[in-house]
């Protein structure tokens, strides 16, 4: 049985207790031992059958013994006398974007919702809005989340981070092989989307004597546009023009070396189809690799086109065919000569094709071909352009670290500044600061600044914007801070209009410098709320507030759309990574990531400057 398997039957135990109104903590425990199954690089069934399944974080000795017993009998036992009194139908509510385990519970109850079909049709029957705590507006986001084909299956897509621990380890697996003259991770994953639905690995190996051209294509060709997460091919698969460059052919005895040592890499479950173009494989974490390998000469052809997208990549071939030039992954044909160029490196392939090199992030079809043959692609902003993080939590709320830990930790970093700033008293998770607490957190900071040297910590707060747009602190407290984020933590269900005032109205407040995670998205887990991004950003832009990239994997909020649509309206971006351990302050990656998906410069992110420039408003 697969870790995704196995994990699966966990996340399936915690839904059928919370539905059963189980304590909270037992609950806990089994998602969190879903999260540790899920994510371990080893075989959680083989490590049961040696007796060492309580060596992953999270499995003590009952779940280790559910382990044995799902893989003895195909279900936990306990999960077998839970589905005889629960609607097995409502763990797959559970799952419909805006509902889970409570509020499906509470639509079964009142309703008798026990189905993806009696929920649909409760929706249609505008019933739904008739149970406190839904509305309308709830109704509508269900009917939509089921039109768009929602059903309560399990969902295929990882977040970025989880993807990108695991192609790291293939690639450093591959490289440490001694095997590979080079290895890159390509795909969506290069591209830091924001989610993945399978991971692309390429591989240069020696090329075979003579360097004889020949077909390498096989079963690991079919069915997908390289590099596009899935995204369809064109109709005939070939390049724009039906040409296609022949292929240097790779060492047959280098590639299967190669697929040998991918298969014996520790994350690796199961290879599925090999070639002598590379291997198809699963891994524990239920993710599909597509190992790409190919004659060293011909690397940039294979990276470029392996890492997409697929618009990208098709807007390139039809501009290339304009020129006679015909695009592949193992090189580029001209038509006047006949000759085929292989680029060992991809700034080789855009240079041949007139253009500048694009950068990984920008390859999406939004107009970066135009900038690269004009000369106008923009110098992205980099993670060393970062002088400081402006939203983090300690003990005082949900944190884990304290005020100088977190300090210590984000000097270490190079950085110059932090904010602490915990969360306000209403925001509505418990472990909140009340106005006293803050008093004394302000002492705190003060005290942490006396033991650093070139470091300046800033007392802040993350302050939950209240329904009508009023902050839950006293403007005379919120003027003994150095720095005020004000972000939505409840009261999601309001209409766009009222979310939209209630974000304005905030934005407009004096004491606030930045809107923290504007859209209030959790990536898989939670829709954004409604609100007018547009009206957000024009208020952004008159008053001079910052909107925030949260940099946390799950939120990545603002996306990289409004981030551009905010720049390109004059607001400034701060890039921060809302951490609540020391260690997390390193995710401050994927926000940098999602602003150079967003086009963004050093320029357009606040946080790039000293903290004596935007102390005085600069």
């Amino acid at each position: 049985m697969k870790n995704a398997e196995i994990a699966a039957a966990f996340d399936e135990l915690g839904t059928l207790y919370e539905l059963d109104g189980a304590v909270v903590y037992r609950v806990l425990a089994y998602r969190n031992a879903a999260k540790a199954i899920r994510d371990s690089g080893v075989s959680v069934a083989e490590l049961a059958r040696q007796g060492r399944a309580e060596s992953l974080p999270g499995i003590g000795k009952t779940i280790a013994e559910k382990i044995d017993a799902l893989l003895a009998e195909g279900e936990i036992p306990a999960a077998g006398k839970l589905k005889a009194r629960i609607p097995v139908g409502l763990v797959e509510v559970t799952r419909i974007p805006g509902l889970g385990p409570k509020r499906a519970r509470q639509l079964h109850d009142e309703l008798g919702v026990d189905s993806i079909e009696s929920l649909r049709a409760a929706a249609e029957g505008q019933q739904i809005r008739t149970v406190a705590g839904f509305g309308a507006r709830a109704e509508e986001k269900i009917l939509a989340a089921l039109a768009a084909g929602a059903d309560g299956s399990e969902r295929e897509r990882v977040l970025l981070s989880v993807a990108r621990e695991v192609g790291g380890e293939l690639v450093e697996g591959l490289r440490a092989s001694g095997l590979a003259e080079r290895v890159e991770l390509a795909g969506s994953a290069r591209r830091w989307t924001d989610t993945c639905k399978d991971l692309d690995v390429v591989v240069a190996v020696r090329a075979a004597a003579g360097g004889v051209p020949g077909a390498e294509g096989d079963a690991t060709d079919a069915g997908r546009e390289p590099g596009g997460d899935g995204e369809a091919a064109d109709a005939d698969g070939a390049p724009a023009g039906g040409q296609e460059p022949a292929a240097p052919r790779a060492d047959p005895a280098a590639v299967a070396a190669l697929i040998d040592a991918f298969a014996a890499l520790p994350a690796v479950d199961d290879v599925t189809t090999r070639g002598e173009a590379g291997a198809k494989a699963t891994t524990h974490q239920g993710l599909a690799v597509d190992l790409r390998v190919v004659a060293a000469d011909c690397f940039g052809n294979l990276l470029q086109h392996f890492t997409g997208s697929g618009r990208h990549n098709e807007a390139l071939r039809t501009a290339a065919v304009r020129r006679g030039l015909h695009v592949s992954e193992y090189g580029i044909l001209d038509d006047a000569t006949g000759e085929t160029v292989r680029c060992a490196d991809e700034a080789a392939v855009y240079a041949r094709l007139g253009m500048a090199y694009v950068e990984s992030e920008l390859r999406e079809d939004r107009g970066e071909l135009e900038a690269a043959r004009e000369g106008t692609l923009p110098e992205l902003v980099t993670v060393a352009d970062i002088r400081g993080d402006l939203h983090c939590h300690t003990t005082a709320s949900d944190g884990h670290d304290t005020v100088l830990e977190m300090a210590r930790a984000a000097q270490a970093r190079g950085y110059e500044y932090l904010a602490i700033t915990d969360h306000s008293a209403s925001h509505g998770f418990g472990n909140h600061v009340d106005a006293d607490e803050l008093l004394r957190q302000i002492e705190r900071v003060a005290r942490a600044n006396e033991k650093l040297d070139g470091f300046t910590v800033l007392s802040g707060s993350e302050v939950n914007i209240l329904p009508d747009g009023s902050l839950d602190y006293s403007d005379e407290l919120l003027d003994q801070l150095d720095w005020v984020i004000a972000s939505a933590h409840t009261s999601f269900g309001m209409s766009e209009d009222e979310m939209t005032r209630r974000i304005v109205t905030a934005i407009e407040h004096p004491a606030v410098r930045a809107i923290g995670h504007p859209t209030g998205r959790m990536l898989g887990r939670r829709e954004p709320y409604a609100v007018d991004m547009d009206r957000v950003i024009e208020a952004a832009a008159r008053t001079g507030t910052f909107l925030e990239i949260n940099a946390n994997p799950n939120r990545r909020d603002l996306d990289d759309v409004y981030a551009r649509e905010a720049a390109r309206a004059g607001v400034k971006l701060v890039i921060d990574s809302d951490a609540h351990r020391a260690e997390r302050l390193g995710v401050i990656e994927y926000g940098v990531a999602t602003a150079r998906r967003a086009w963004l410069t050093a320029g357009d992110v606040a946080n790039t400057r000293a903290w004596t420039e935007l102390a005085r408003g600069d």
